[in-house]
């Protein structure tokens, strides 16, 4: 893989990650709610005015579009895989930002989605 499609592809993993990261902000910006039919207009709309949400559906748009110039250079059986990044920064992340827990299992985990990305992108 050369470096321009690499970028292509981390990027689109990077704002992929960040629009999960800035959904999950928003959600937390409204606090838990329950779906029913009398909430459903009024919660919808308090998520759908949420600044980082609206963030996060941006960031999805256009990593759609870097993704599909990514595609365009990358055999899909390693582009998909390097997906597998965003759980890594997403994890770190959310342990940084939201205080989740990164336990010996999920760091287990991450450590065997690195190998397997650094094994893909010898390839």
């Amino acid at each position: 893989m050369n470096p321009i499609s690499f970028i292509c592809i981390l990027t689109g993993v990077m704002l992929n990650a960040g629009a999960q990261l800035l959904l999950k902000a928003g959600v937390n910006a409204v606090g838990q709610f329950e779906f029913t039919r009398a909430n459903i207009l009024p919660v919808g709309l308090k998520l759908a005015t949420q600044v980082p949400i609206i963030g996060g559906l941006a960031c999805y748009v256009v990593s759609v579009g870097v993704w599909v110039v990514g595609l365009s250079r990358v055999d899909v059986s390693i582009a998909y895989p390097m997906l597998s990044l965003g759980y890594v920064v997403n994890a770190f992340a959310a342990w940084y930002l939201f205080g989740e827990v990164l336990s010996m299992h999920r760091l287990a985990g991450i450590a065997i989605i690195l190998i397997g990305v650094l094994v893909l992108a010898r390839s």
